[in-house]
């Protein structure tokens, strides 16, 4: 097994103790709603680059199907191992030498009901010859309401205004390049904030990265619960079948943590679960 040193040891508690508050709060939403849905986890060993079961650390892949949440996938890794050396020209800090570790946490949730936004939220801490926290969160409504981008924006610039004053705006800015479609010419949702490399003092930057998960954890499930009873049409469900296409095409072409967990070993299907249970291409 893997022996960490104190900071990755505390920033891997963190996500995993964020991960059962996560899965707490949306299991509570499926027994509002009438239902016994509750999340399967399923623990997975790295094996890659000949590493035997457990050297290379691994993770576990949380997945519930649902009333209100036709599919949400809560996953946490905690890796380690060596690049290869084309891949490591690309990750910050790996080039002079290829050696990493990576812990995280990555949650995407697709609704049942087209009213209720879809959502990612990601964060991570990883060590190469650098030590750096990214991560962030976006919101995916197939229907946007205003009020709820305007909320989802509010709880995350609070916790960005806590740490650095021009956080939000950075951050914000980076969502809405980072979140967008290049061969669509769109934008995959609303937004929300992106940041990655950030460095140097590892107990401000882990605060920080600490409050961007309760930011996600105090907006989402209220928006949830706001529009999960609202009815809808056929219409709309086929918007929403399309919408997810659109979100497909993004994680499988251009989103950089499906390419990290396919190229250091990870588990296919904690890697694939951003992928909505059903989609649409007209």
């Amino acid at each position: 097994m893997m022996a960490l040193d104190d900071q990755q040891q505390a920033a891997r508690s963190w996500f995993e103790s964020l991960r059962t508050r996560i899965c707490a709060a949306f299991e509570a939403i499926e027994r509002e709603a009438g239902s016994d849905a509750r999340f399967a986890y399923t623990p997975w060993q790295r094996e890659a680059d000949g590493l035997t079961p457990g050297e290379g650390g691994g993770g576990v892949r949380g997945v519930m199907k649902g009333k209100i949440f036709e599919k949400v996938g809560v996953n946490v890794s905690t890796v380690g191992g060596a690049f290869s050396a084309d891949f490591a020209k690309s990750i910050h800090g790996a080039a002079e030498d290829p050696a990493f570790f990576a812990t995280g946490i990555s949650l995407v949730a697709h609704m049942a009901n087209p009213h209720v936004p879809a959502v990612h939220m990601n964060t991570r801490f990883l060590v190469t010859t650098k030590r750096w926290f990214g991560g962030g969160a976006d919101l995916n409504p197939p229907i946007p309401q205003a009020q709820d981008t305007a909320d989802f924006h509010a709880a995350l610039k609070g916790a960005c205004d806590a740490h650095g004053q021009d956080y939000y705006e950075r951050f914000k800015a980076w969502a809405d390049d980072y979140f967008f479609i290049p061969h669509r010419g769109v934008h995959r949702g609303v937004g929300g904030i992106f940041f990655d490399h950030l460095e140097g003092d590892f107990d401000a930057n882990f605060a920080f990265t600490r409050a961007v998960g309760e930011a996600f954890l105090a907006a989402y499930p209220p928006i949830v619960r706001r529009r999960m009873d609202m009815a809808w049409s056929k219409e709309d469900y086929q918007r929403m079948l399309e919408w997810r296409g659109r979100y497909a095409e993004f994680n499988l072409v251009h989103d950089r943590g499906t390419l990290f967990g396919l190229k250091t070993g990870g588990n296919i299907e904690a890697i694939l679960m951003s992928l909505p249970p059903m989609a649409s291409w007209r």
